[in-house]
Parts: structure tokens; C-alpha cells; sequence
């Protein structure tokens, strides 16, 4: 009988520290996020500095509340997973140091993880993930196509040329008075607004799979601020249900054009913003007869450690295991499409 691995997971990218146990890739046994959102709103986004600061007090409360809620102690377990990049620098070393004390003083495998490749593969938690397969990432540092030829192979088809999705939308929401993060503000204004300002769509026409988002952030912007200097009213939800329609429309045709390029049976969405319901009501309408569409449950859309377990399985099972001289990679990526 095959042994269940359980694998101690590591994700500190950004601004939440988790801890998760993950076992055989699929079952997730404990979850733990500590969120710092409060602590970077008054700044309007995450402060790099700030959040290292926090990560290092809660890393270690983390990770015995994960073993106590799994039930495991450090015996149990197969390997140690850990997000090596992309992410801020900072708040990186401060999960890789972590991991790999435990792997060290427990001599378990140690695994690097792509924080990509996690985002997709919180998918294989509620589904599984059928070969050649098509991921959307749509978050507040990436928007990217990528193409998953085989389990832990991916190229990247499309990506943002300037800011990612979630980047405009926390730029706009601020503009709008939204704290941060504004993505499911705005989401909610845009379901109670009407589609009344035109704003642009760039690189909509252009017969390639990136994308572009500075342009129609830019034109909200200014005209918000125009709008304020010549004391026009505007509606604000109007705005956001404005705004929100022309990105969709840059996601959704530039997503339909790559599954027409690369046909694949099953359309993952992953990351931040694959929480928005007005992005999962358009993919759905669009294409939910042509594809397999895989949504993480709300819970797992944003940073956790449960999809770098969920990933690092797929190390596992391959033998791919990192060193102690695992170093963190702020600017790591999938390869392109050749």
C-alpha cells in the first residue's frame, strides 16, 4: 500500500503568511493565513518593509498552529515546500528560512515552488487537472496565458505588457475612495452601476495574447481627476461598472483567442482576481459550452499555502528537490511558448 505523503507548506510572497499541510496533493488537512491587510491599508498597498516585519512575527505561531490543526508532528512528514519567488524579496526570505531550518534539523526534502505554479494548482484541489490545459492568472503582480503541457510544464502564451489586472484595479479603486484592495469593491459597485463611460481597450485588436491595462487606468484616472477639477458629479459605481466591462472584455476575447490557438478541454482561473464574479459570470457565459471551466474556491484564491502543497506534490512525485542553498527569486517565471 502506497504511503500518503504530507508535505509542510511554506507562502510568504507578499503580505499573508501561511502555513498549510497538504496531503497526497489534494486533501488539505490545515490552511493557515495571517492576513496583514489592515496594517497596509492606510498606505494604500503593501509596504515591502512592514511586511517582512510581520511575516517573521507570525511565521513561527503559523506553523505550530498548521501541525496542532493536521494532527502531524514533524515525523509524519515527507518534505517541506516553500515559495521561492516571484514576490518581495523580503517577505520571500522569510519563508525560505523558515522551511528550511525544518528541513534541515528534520532532514526532510526540501521543495522551491513557483508561486505561479501554485495559483494554478489550487485548481487540483477541488478538481483534477487534465493534460494540455489552459491557465488565466490574473492577480495583483501578474496577467498571464499560460499553457500546461504536462504536470509541471508550463509557457507562458500572453502577459501584461505593463500593469497587471489587479494592479489597476487597486490604482483605481483608489482613485474612486475604495481602500485597499479595492477588487471586490469595485467588483460589487460594477454589478450595481451601469456601463455609461468609454474607456480604452488596448491591444484588443492586435492579433497577439498579451495584454495591456496602464491605458484604460490612465483614462479613468483622468477623467476622475478632470471631472474634480470642473466640479462635474460622477457616479462612482458607473465608474467601477464601466471600468469593469472593458477589462473583462480584454480578459475574456484575449482568453478566447488562445484557446482557439492552443484547443484544450479545461480553462483554469487562477490568482486574486479569479475572485471577481463579474470575471466568472463572463468566462462562464462565453465559455462555459467549450471548455471545462476551474474556479478555486474563493478561499483559495488569493495567497495561500495550501496550492504551494498542492504544487509541491508534483515536485515530489518527480524527485525535484531543492538544496539549503534555495535563494529567493523576486522576479521568477514560467518560460515562453517558443
Amino acid at each position: 500500500m502506497q504511503q500518503d505523503v504530507l508535505i509542510l507548506a511554506f507562502e510568504s510572497s507578499c503580505d499573508e503568511t501561511s502555513v498549510a499541510v497538504v496531503k497526497n496533493g489534494k486533501e488539505v488537512l490545515a490552511n493557515i493565513i495571517a492576513t496583514q491587510i489592515k496594517s497596509h491599508q492606510r498606505f494604500g498597498g503593501v509596504v515591502p518593509e512592514v511586511a517582512s516585519r510581520h511575516h517573521v512575527e507570525q511565521i513561527v505561531h503559523c506553523s505550530q498552529l498548521a501541525m496542532e490543526q493536521a494532527g502531524v508532528s514533524y515525523q509524519d512528514l515527507s518534505a517541506v515546500a516553500v515559495t521561492y519567488g516571484p514576490g518581495l524579496v523580503g517577505s520571500l526570505l522569510v519563508g525560505l528560512m523558515a522551511a528550511k531550518t525544518i528541513s534541515w534539523a528534520h532532514s526532510l526534502p526540501l521543495i522551491g515552488v513557483n508561486h505561479l505554479a501554485g495559483h494554478i494548482y489550487a485548481a487540483n484541489l477541488v478538481a483534477t487537472i487534465e493534460y494540455p490545459a489552459m491557465a488565466l492568472v490574473v492577480s495583483g503582480g501578474h496577467t498571464e496565458l499560460v499553457h500546461l503541457t504536462a504536470p509541471g510544464h508550463f509557457e507562458i502564451l500572453g502577459d501584461t505588457r505593463d500593469d497587471a489586472v489587479g494592479e489597476a484595479y487597486d490604482k483605481v479603486g483608489r482613485m474612486l475612495g475604495v481602500n485597499y484592495p479595492a477588487g471586490k469593491t469595485i467588483d460589487q459597485w460594477a454589478h450595481e452601476g451601469q456601463d455609461n463611460y468609454q474607456f480604452p481597450r488596448a491591444m484588443l485588436e492586435e492579433d497577439n495574447l498579451d495584454f495591456s491595462f496602464s491605458g484604460i487606468k490612465s483614462a479613468v484616472i483622468n477623467m476622475l481627476h478632470h471631472a474634480e477639477q470642473v466640479g462635474d458629479a460622477v457616479n462612482k459605481k458607473d465608474v467601477a461598472a464601466s471600468f469593469q466591462a472593458d477589462v473583462l472584455d480584454i480578459l475574456v476575447t484575449k482568453t478566447k483567442r488562445a484557446l482557439k490557438k492552443y484547443p484544450t478541454q479545461q480553462l483554469i482561473v487562477a490568482g486574486g482576481v479569479a475572485a471577481n464574479s463579474g470575471l466568472r459570470e463572463r468566462l462562464q457565459q462565453e465559455l462555459g459550452d467549450r471548455v471545462t471551466l476551474i474556479f478555486p474556491p474563493l478561499r483559495l484564491c488569493g495567497d495561500n499555502a495550501a496550492m504551494i502543497g498542492a504544487f509541491a506534490y508534483i515536485k515530489y512525485q518527480q524527485h525535484d528537490f531543492a538544496d539549503l542553498t534555495l535563494n529567493a527569486d523576486p522576479s521568477l517565471d514560467f518560460e515562453y511558448a517558443e
